[in-house]
């Protein structure tokens, strides 16, 4: 259309400047720029409608109706504009569906924690009560008041801490400090504090640790705390099968950590939330010893948050198997070694 606007001037322009130009080509000069005019104008109105129709859909898209999406019409120009908006729009969409699962996940999970904050907190009060009361006679009846209260107050501290642990992760407010440090030696002193409850819940431990260096880089206190969370999970969950395992292997890239027991296990329905915050599984099993069903939600932030990775693995009394991995850690020095 250019092309033809431009051939009609230049026409017109010969007309005007060659006496021997007859008069056809100056009218078909006039009429080839009058139908280059109305074609302009024509596509102009077409133009500013597709424009108000792409700005209404855009508005719609704007309060709220993330559904909507604009359509091509073979501009190339225009069209890179259409896919640019759409893919904005589709991006909000997301944004929009991922809020909306936050607050459910939110209010589900300030229902879950002022559920369980409430009953050891009532169960705290009942015996203060009882022992101001003087319900408890004798001494013995006293000591047993007093203990049940310290229990009942350190599982509700642990459980303040843990919400408190998880909101600093999502806020990103937990520092991390990487450092080289070996992951045997520290699987081995992790262990070490838990003997004492290994001894008393009567189970037997399996370890299987290299004795040579597993050096990895990530923060010391974090990787400690994902070890200690999944051994605490297990001995919940898992004491029934009497036996707890604790396996260090390495691939080539790698150092993995299994931590299994020979408990009654996860079921196939529940293993795609046990990383997800309060979530509990099956509490009939062990309605004595749940933990707040933070642990393992904390252990998978720290581990992902330390560039590592966490899964599990369950056959019901047999081997149920949570596993942590972290890259190795090799400096000049080792490779020149080898």
């Amino acid at each position: 259309m250019v092309a033809l606007q431009f051939m009609a001037i230049t026409g017109l322009v010969f007309a005007d400047v060659s006496a021997y130009a007859p008069d056809q080509v100056r009218w078909i000069s006039y009429l080839v720029l009058f139908f280059v005019a109305v074609l302009l104008l024509r596509e102009r109105f077409r133009y500013a409608a597709r424009l108000q129709a792409m700005v209404a859909t855009l508005r719609m898209a704007l309060d709220g109706n993330l559904k909507s999406r604009l359509f091509t019409n073979g501009d190339r120009l225009m069209d890179e504009f259409v896919f640019t908006a759409n893919e904005m729009i589709e991006r909000l969409e997301q944004v929009h569906i991922q809020a909306i699962r936050s607050q459910m996940a939110r209010k589900s999970l300030l229902s879950s924690i002022s559920h369980d904050i409430r009953t050891p907190l009532t169960s705290i009060i009942g015996y203060v009560d009882a022992l101001k009361d003087g319900i408890a006679v004798s001494e013995e009846e006293k000591q047993a008041y007093t203990q049940i209260v310290s229990d009942k107050a350190k599982k509700l501290k642990d459980m303040i801490d843990e919400i408190f642990t998880m909101a600093k992760l999502d806020a990103d407010e937990m520092p991390m400090k990487p450092e080289r440090f070996d992951l045997a030696e520290l699987i081995r002193e992790t262990l070490i504090g838990f003997l004492p409850i290994f001894k008393q819940q009567d189970i037997t431990i399996q370890v299987d640790i290299p004795d040579r260096q597993c050096m990895i880089l990530a923060d010391r206190l974090s990787v400690v705390r994902i070890i200690t969370n999944i051994i605490k999970n297990t001995v919940n969950y898992g004491a029934e099968g009497k036996v707890l395992g604790v396996e260090l292997s390495e691939t080539d890239g790698e150092f993995q950590a299994l931590i299994w027991d020979r408990g009654p296990g996860i079921a196939e329905e529940e293993m795609q939330n046990v990383f997800e915050r309060m979530y509990r599984g099956d509490q009939s099993r062990n309605p004595l010893r749940g933990g707040s069903g933070l642990g393992l939600a904390i252990a998978k932030s720290l581990v992902e948050k330390n560039h590592g990775n966490i899964w599990v693995q369950s056959v019901p009394w047999e081997r149920t198997v949570f596993g942590i991995s972290f890259p190795k850690h090799i400096v000049k020095n080792d490779l020149r070694n080898r």
